[in-house]
């Protein structure tokens, strides 16, 4: 078990039953069963990729959906451990379980595809909460398309649904004000008077409201694929460097899977190796299976931040509002 406590959003297919047979068996599960040998330690992510890239992507000339796949299968075979928390979304209500057990393989249940799995403790005493309880950042992070994603930065949002869900109190007027909140931000976002330019002194103040130093808005003549950049210090001792891309879309609402290349490009000149890609709209597959074949290659973290997520850091975390103003 490992000194922090780490978080992960996970979907249970409904095959087979899968969700309530995993209640049932304090277990979480999750699919690409033909892949026993991935619980082998010695392997390195670019043979464990391999091997799933051989049982399920054989027919593919690039291992781009091959690493998405070993993704999802490395974060819940090689990154859960002990204590951590797991989010279960189902339709409109989710389950949260504690995780007690190292990973296991059952060859036995290969054909219903829950092969992989892990011991759990379903936490709420086993019941589903609502998902209108929780925080709109976890809102949005249980509509992921990937199967396994990671969540740790939102281990507050869980703690604090669990704490709602088994008080008696029903969700608050402050609550429902934040979700409409959230909702009128995000659809002024959209289709209010908001420009390129306005989008990107937006994402500025919301880096400044996050704590970052020396937020810039990149000229468009010096642009390399970084719209804004920003430094942030943790304990007054370490320093780095965020590059950000803001892409506002009207009439496209899903960023391109370009867009993560423009990013990298612009991680790779401002010498950043934690990216932004934001934007008032949402993320398509391709984009997120891009997105996680340049972080298994270039060792870069992005993150995609879409049209909620950024929404609820507005109202959550709020802005300097001289930075709105002020002239670039």
């Amino acid at each position: 078990m490992s000194d922090s406590q780490d978080a992960f959003v996970l979907h249970i297919s409904h095959r087979d039953d899968a969700l309530p047979k995993a209640l049932e068996s304090n277990d979480v599960v999750i699919g690409w069963s033909r892949a026993g040998e991935l619980h082998d330690s010695d392997l390195d992510w670019n043979e464990f990729r391999e091997i799933v890239h051989q049982e399920y992507h054989s027919d593919q000339d690039n291992y781009r959906r091959a690493g998405a796949s070993a993704g999802n299968l490395w974060r819940f075979i090689r990154e859960m451990e002990e204590g951590d928390l797991v989010v279960v979304p189902d339709g409109s209500e989710f389950y949260v379980a504690e995780v007690t057990g190292d990973a296991g393989y059952e060859p036995e249940r290969i054909e219903e595809d829950t092969a992989h799995r892990r011991s759990v403790k379903w936490l709420n005493d086993g019941e589903s909460i609502l998902r209108g309880i929780a925080r709109s950042a976890l809102q949005s992070r249980m509509k992921a398309r990937q199967t396994c994603v990671e969540a740790t930065d939102l281990i507050d949002e869980i703690q604090d649904a669990l704490e709602a869900a088994q008080s008696d109190e029903q969700p608050s007027f402050d609550s429902d004000l934040r979700q409409k909140l959230v909702q009128d931000t995000l659809e002024e976002m959209r289709t209010g008077r908001q420009d390129s330019f306005g989008f990107e002194k937006l994402v500025k103040s919301v880096l400044q409201s996050l704590g970052g130093e020396n937020v810039t808005i990149v000229p468009r003549s010096k642009d390399q694929g970084a719209d804004i950049t920003a430094l942030f210090t943790v304990a007054d001792t370490f320093s780095f460097t965020v590059a950000a891309q803001a892409k506002h879309y009207r009439e496209t609402p899903e960023v391109p899977p370009k867009d993560v290349e423009q990013l990298r490009d612009g991680m790779d000149a401002e010498g950043a190796t934690l990216g932004w890609l934001v934007t008032s709209g949402t993320f398509s597959e391709e984009t997120e299976e891009l997105k996680n074949e340049i972080e298994d290659e270039t060792g870069y973290e992005i993150q995609l931040v879409d049209g909620e997520q950024l929404a609820a850091l507005i109202v959550d975390g709020g802005l300097r509002a001289a930075s709105l103003t002020e002239d670039e």
